[in-house]
């Protein structure tokens, strides 16, 4: 199973890019790298200096989602790479949708908007979990390019999901194959790198 950890900052997956162009799709253009990096610095400030639950800074998550987009699938539309960049500030940070549209344009936000999970507020435990699904579920009438941005960023979330406690292993795992995998179909590369995962992982069952 193939993990996307070779970016940590911005700068090594630009120098990265620039040294090593991905060769896109003959119906696809060029990455285009300055663009891209807008989305990149306005990630960084978005999230300032959150932290993943692992203790790394949050922005190494993006990147990794970045490097499954692009490394992986072969992606190369700015509209889908930049809301990989900026899937989680409407999320996680103060920005909402339209400070997204104001700065990426409406593709953009659109992208971000159906990646975004809503608020739980003051709920229970188990009313954040009944909403989380019905967030999932709602995933499989987002267009392509979205489901695209939540593939990239769930293979960062699952591709070292050993490090992580045993009880929340067994329900992300869950969560994973009844929600996730689906969206994998029509996304070739995604559903292949899925079904490797879900072998490599299948203790978890």
């Amino acid at each position: 199973m193939e993990t996307f950890i070779s970016w940590r900052t911005w700068d090594e997956a630009r120098a990265d890019l620039e040294r090593e162009p991905p060769v896109p799709d003959p119906a696809r253009s060029a990455i285009d790298l300055p663009a891209l990096e807008r989305a990149a610095v306005a990630a960084e400030r978005w999230h300032g200096d959150q932290k993943r639950p692992t203790g790394v800074p949050y922005v190494e998550h993006l990147l990794e989602a970045l490097e499954a987009a692009v490394r992986g699938a072969g992606e190369t539309r700015t509209e889908v790479l930049s809301a990989v960049l900026l899937h989680d500030v409407v999320e996680d940070t103060g920005a909402t949708v339209g400070d997204v549209e104001d700065a990426f344009g409406p593709v953009v936000a659109e992208l971000v908007d159906w990646v975004t999970k809503p608020p739980a507020g003051n709920a229970g435990r188990q009313a954040k979990r009944a909403a989380k699904a019905a967030y999932l579920r709602r995933l499989r009438d987002a267009p392509a390019e979205a489901v695209a941005v939540k593939l990239a960023d769930r293979v960062s979330n699952v591709q070292r999901l050993d490090q992580m406690p045993p009880d929340f292993q067994r329900r992300y795992y869950a969560e994973t194959v009844t929600y996730i995998i689906p969206l994998a179909e029509g996304h070739p590369w995604f559903a292949s790198w899925y079904a490797d995962w879900r072998e490599r992982y299948a203790h978890l069952r």
